[in-house]
């Protein structure tokens, strides 16, 4: 049997009211291969699942890498052309929507390097949270093949257009410093203390009300679409779903009685 089939490429830990994504290729600093983007969608889809599960949160196996961009070993078979390139995208695509629609926050915890589409997807996270140390970098330009334009649209809404071209044109790594200085990332911290900064910060984001932490996520993303094909009806039924909500009845109550709030998400 080979080794590399049979080994999970990506680890679901449900750990209540956190679940984490633990991208588990260490050998090629969990380089995303076919199965690695099918992982991740199923991965998100069991995590949202769980109604224990608040936040998720996405790592890589070792402290030497969150994704250090796409497994070129099997472009030849798997992507050789253009009419191939299309196939094989459906994979990334699906995986990617997974994370941007899922109603639950994803954080991402990224250490080591964070390449090419591990870049992507860090962005398709809700909030970014790295290592000081940690390399990034988008070298699509060195490869001859272009990024997608969801990815382009996500990285210029998120860095800006002149960040954004630095970033593809010059196909260049730069440092965790300058990611944040960019918006890259949300926070920089130390590499031994990245663990527990992530957990702290996702245990208290999971006190909040569910259904709130969904209309928002929902909320921001409509936002940064043209008004004209913005879903403003999905984005009132849930801001009206809120307010006719038992999480929103105790909020006033906890409130009121100068408590902490128990949300059910119901």
């Amino acid at each position: 049997m080979n080794d590399e089939k049979s080994v999970d490429p990506l680890i679901v830990r449900h750990e209540a009211p956190l679940g984490w994504l633990v991208l588990n290729r260490p050998q090629v600093r969990n380089a995303l291969n076919l199965r690695s983007w099918q992982r991740i969608a199923e991965g998100v889809a069991e995590l949202a699942g769980d109604d224990a599960v608040r936040v998720i949160i996405m790592r890589g196996a070792t402290p030497e890498a969150f994704i250090a961009g796409a497994d070129i070993s099997e472009f030849p078979a798997m992507r050789a052309d253009a009419e191939q390139a299309r196939a094989y995208r459906d994979a990334p695509n699906n995986a990617i929507a997974s994370m941007v629609e899922c109603r639950k926050p994803i954080i991402a915890m990224i250490s080591g390097v964070c390449i090419g589409g591990g870049v992507q997807v860090a962005l398709a996270c809700d909030i970014r949270i790295a290592a000081r140390g940690t390399r990034m970098g988008v070298p699509a330009a060195r490869l001859g093949l272009a990024y997608p334009l969801d990815g382009v649209v996500m990285l210029t809404q998120t860095v800006g257009p002149a960040n954004a071209r630095d970033i593809l044109l010059s196909a260049r790594l730069f440092d965790a410093e300058e990611a944040l200085h960019m918006g890259l990332i949300n926070r920089l911290v130390d590499q031994q203390s990245l663990e527990e900064t992530v957990r702290d910060y996702a245990l208290k984001m999971a006190t909040n009300a569910p259904l709130t932490m969904a209309a928002a996520k929902v909320a921001i993303r409509e936002s940064l679409k043209d008004r004209e094909e913005r879903d403003a009806k999905t984005v009132s039924t849930m801001v009206a779903r809120c307010f006719d909500s038992d999480d929103y009845r105790e909020g006033v109550r906890a409130f009121l009685e100068k408590r902490r709030p128990t949300f059910s998400g119901r």
